[in-house]
Formats: structure tokens, sequence, C-alpha cells
């Protein structure tokens, strides 16, 4: 199988070099930053929590470990897996989990911010209508597409009879994929569709530029044969085609992934829901070797799937100081 690093090879020659060059800058850390790191409590009623850090190992509960927001939307009133990304202007978007089915309605939350303390009015973004027999919406995550213009919106969805190959695979007769659209102002939105494909079931996709590309990091969700486990797949394009996929990159029992780069390593956090502790990550300075850190992680109990991103020291230093 040709690993991902011979397509960043590959892409690096002629105009991709200067994508190479342009990603490398970017991703560098710069003095002053910060990070924010997003997260729900028990079964996601009480809302967005946030934990911050300045050097990405130890981690400390902002406000008390009390919300910053409250899930106001879906039938279920839910706010699980919040994804934070900030744009172009500095507004923060967040999305989120509404519901564990879409009984009560099939919808995705979103909100947005300025300063992450004061946030918008809640809405409902119901981009799988065409779908009525969608069975759920989970774990949406953004990514801002700086050569387009645009951000693009992505979740993992159960659609059944969809992909009868593999229905046998998963919990309760689930069998994701995941699912994308794209917006420029989150009022407007181009139609979903087939996002990532891997052939087999799969939840929980986080985006990550890198050098040469991007790297779309995921849960591995079958259950018969056991896998439960953290994979990668590359592409030149924010949008696809991403591939091949990686070998298995994490323990089983694996989910909910989010990377950052840290100076000259990478790092994905990620929930180890089946271990004593709870909270893990892995890191790797060249993308290919990842070895586990979790021992040297330090996050509060009760911490679960979010999103990391950069801020400032003096935005951090804000929301330290609310009550």
């Amino acid at each position: 199988m040709q690993h991902w690093c011979d397509t960043v090879r590959h892409a690096a020659s002629g105009a991709g070099l200067g994508l190479l060059a342009f990603t490398w800058m970017t991703l560098a850390v710069t003095a002053g930053d910060a990070w924010v790191f997003t997260s729900f409590r028990g079964n996601g009623e009480s809302g967005l929590h946030l934990l911050g850090s300045t050097n990405g190992y130890h981690w400390e509960v902002l406000r008390q470990d009390r919300p910053f927001v409250q899930p106001l939307v879906g039938g279920y009133r839910l706010m699980r897996d919040p994804c934070i990304a900030q744009g172009p202007d500095g507004t923060f978007h967040m999305v989120w989990t509404t519901a564990w089915t879409t009984d009560r309605g099939a919808e995705i939350g979103y909100a947005h911010s300025r300063d992450l303390i004061h946030w918008s009015a809640q809405r409902a973004l119901r981009l799988m209508q065409h779908e009525p027999a969608c069975r759920n919406l989970w774990a949406p995550e953004l990514f801002y597409d700086r050569r387009k213009g645009q951000w693009i919106l992505f979740w993992s969805s159960t659609i059944p009879g969809r992909f009868p190959e593999t229905d046998q695979t998963g919990d309760e007769g689930f069998n994701h994929r995941i699912y994308a659209a794209t917006t420029r102002d989150f009022v407007r939105f181009s139609p979903t569709r087939l996002f990532f494909n891997p052939g087999f079931n799969v939840i929980d996709a986080t985006l990550m530029e890198v050098p040469g590309g991007y790297l779309l990091i995921f849960k591995d969700e079958r259950l018969r044969p056991l896998q439960k486990r953290l994979r990668y797949a590359f592409a030149v394009d924010p949008e696809g085609p991403f591939g091949p996929v990686s070998d298995p990159i994490s323990i089983d029992w694996a989910e909910g992934p989010s990377a950052i780069r840290l100076g000259h390593e990478y790092l994905i956090y990620y929930d180890r829901y089946a271990r004593q502790r709870y909270y893990g990550a892995l890191r790797s300075q060249d993308l290919r070797t990842w070895e586990d850190v979790s021992a040297q992680m330090h996050f509060p109990r009760g911490h679960r799937h979010g999103t990391v991103f950069r801020v400032s020291v003096g935005l951090f230093q804000r929301l330290r100081a609310v009550e």
C-alpha cells in the first residue's frame, strides 16, 4: 500500500512546493499563543465547557468548570462534541451534536462569538432533510478552506441500507459514513454530499493541514471485527479525495480525535473511553510514527470529546477571569 508520505513528496514538486512551504510557516507556533479545548460533561446537558493550556500538555478548567453556553436547540437540548474554529475575520464558529438520534429532529447546533464569552442566538442546521431515513448527525467539525474562502462542515451519519455490505459491522445497526456541506456565511449551504467513505463504518473525523496537504483523522467504528481505533488518510485538497487509509495508530476503544501542531511535534488528543486514564494523546514528529504520551498529559476529570484551537494569551487570560 502506498504511504501517504509518498503522495506528499509528489505534491511537493512543482506547484505543490509553494503549498508545502506555506503550510509549514502557517502551522508554526508563535510567541504568546495559548490553546483552548472544547468539552462537554455527562451526556451534554449542561452545555459548552472550556479548558485552557499554554503548553498543550497541562489543561485547566475555565470558569470553574461551569458552562459558557447552554444548549437551546434540538429535540433533546444537548451540546455534545462541541467544535469551535476561528474564521479569518476573528469570529469563532461553533457546531455541536444535539441528539443521539434523529427521532426528535435531524439537526446540527450552530452559534458564533467574537470572544468565546458572549454568543449569538443558537440555530439548528438541518442539512440531512433530503435523507428522511437518516438516523443521526454526530460529531460535526469545521475546517476553513482559505484557498476557496469557505467553510467545510462535516459529520457522521447512518442512512439505513446505503452501504449494505457493512450493515452488520457496527453497534445497534449503525453504519456511518462522513458527510459534508460547504458555506461562506452559515446561512446558505451547498448540497450535502458524501465526504469520506473508506469502505467501512467510520465516525469522528477531524481535519488538519499538514505539509503538502491535509490529514483526515478518524475513528474506525467497526465492532465486528473489533477495531474502534484511530486511523488517518491524506489528500492534497481539503475536500478530498482522501487515501490511502493508514494502519491503526491508537489503542482500541478510542474516539473523538483532535489534532494540533505544537512546535516540531504533532499531537492527537482523543477519548480513551474504556481506560482508567480517560483522556489521552498521541505524538509524532514525522506524521508516520506515533507514540502514546497520555501519561504526560493532565486533563481535568470529566473532560469529553472536544476540539483544540489556538487563541492569544490575552484572550486566554480574559477567559480565565470569567466567573
